[in-house]
């Protein structure tokens, strides 16, 4: 898997966590459905992406948005 493919699987994971969360447990929990869009948004337009980071430490190939 490479940094690309891990950061989109992680931005999916984190949607669905605070989707499930924000439904059963608090409302405040959606929040964090804008951070990660808002995160995305940010990555496509700067390149810069936390969590590609520390894919790429953790030791994955890169891929070709996050080189």
């Amino acid at each position: 898997m490479t940094v690309d493919r891990a950061v989109m699987m992680f931005a999916g994971a984190m949607v669905l966590l605070s989707l499930a969360l924000g439904f059963y447990v608090s409302s405040y929990w959606y929040l964090l459905n804008a951070f990660v869009g808002l995160n995305l948004m940010q990555a496509s337009v700067t390149g810069f992406c936390p969590a590609a980071i520390i894919f790429k430490k953790l030791g994955m190939k890169p891929g070709v948005a996050f080189s």
